[in-house]
């Protein structure tokens, strides 16, 4: 460093902003994504994207739970949906009235080795349902969507509470179906899943950002739960979509058997849920309504707006 530039450090060592920011290293993070306008979108799977009503978790949550010897309902079961499925399953042993059955059948508090031997049942089944199924049907507009946000030159991204080998089937069956996103990350990819932000930084890790700030300001995280609409609080934006949602329905066979009065009823109530509970900048009915969002967010960031 010329003697010049040591002379002026401060006391402590402190160095004044028109040399630091001058250094090439420094440009290199200024000049990221300084774009006003989204860069990211990225998008849960059941709920969201694909599985109306999120059917095929909480279908082997209730199997799962079944076969280690406890019945569950299935809102018990899909109480605290949109967490990685590990952690989703200690959250049900944590439900009062599934803990107070636990302890009158086996004699005692359910712990972690009851959750691991679960989850260990748990991975086999979701994947073999997975792959029997349909569940990988996208929901309507979401293939035309994504395909318009791409055109505009926004990068698409997935997370999820799946983990990695039950995520690559879906997008594998979403992919003949036109929804082919830029990057993906299954819950088991980082140590904190939702509703951190974590997942949401290692898509755009793998999407090449370089200055993760500017980038999370030009993201918007959307899904269908509280926990995953809630994913990367406060450096984002969030959707929450409510009309296939986690929230409406035990199943979709259940919804077939409803009046469309019941049926909206219902629809009514998870968006509410969302709009209470998620902490969401938007509350919309599904993937259809979300270019108007992405319109109305490039307009906040124009005017120096910010999550």
């Amino acid at each position: 460093m010329p003697a010049s530039m040591r002379s002026r450090l401060s006391a402590i060592g402190r160095v004044p902003d028109d040399i630091r920011l001058a250094a090439a290293q420094q440009k290199k993070f200024d000049t990221d994504n300084t774009e006003r306008s989204v860069g990211y979108v990225m998008l849960d799977c059941s709920g969201t994207t694909m599985d109306r009503y999120v059917d095929a978790p909480a279908i082997v949550f209730v199997e799962v739970f079944k076969k280690y010897g406890l019945e569950i309902a299935m809102p018990e079961a899909r109480a605290p949906m949109g967490l990685r499925k590990d952690l989703h399953i200690k959250a049900i042993t944590q439900i009062p009235s599934v803990r107070e059955r636990f302890v009158a059948r086996f004699g005692r508090e359910p712990d972690q080795s009851d959750v691991d031997r679960m989850f260990a049942d748990f991975v086999p089944t979701q994947i073999n349902l997975l792959r029997k199924g349909n569940y990988h049907e996208l929901l309507p507009g979401t293939a035309e969507v994504v395909k318009g946000l791409q055109q505009q030159g926004i990068r698409i991204g997935v997370t999820t509470g799946f983990v990695r080998s039950m995520l690559d089937i879906l997008l594998e069956g979403a992919a003949k179906q036109g929804f082919v996103p830029d990057t993906s990350c299954a819950g088991d990819e980082v140590e904190m899943p939702r509703p951190t932000a974590y997942m949401v930084i290692k898509n755009l890790e793998r999407l090449g950002v370089y200055n993760l700030q500017n980038a999370m300001r030009r993201t918007i995280k959307v899904d269908d739960t509280v926990s995953g609409a809630g994913e990367g609080a406060p450096l984002c934006w969030r959707v929450a979509v409510s009309k296939w949602s986690n929230y409406v329905a035990d199943s979709w066979d259940a919804v077939r058997k409803m009046s469309a009065e019941e049926l909206a009823a219902h629809e009514a109530a998870s968006k509410e849920k969302l709009v209470r509970e998620s902490g969401a900048h938007y509350v919309i009915d599904d993937l259809r309504d979300f270019p108007a969002v992405v319109a109305d967010v490039n307009a906040r960031l124009a005017n120096g707006e910010n999550p």
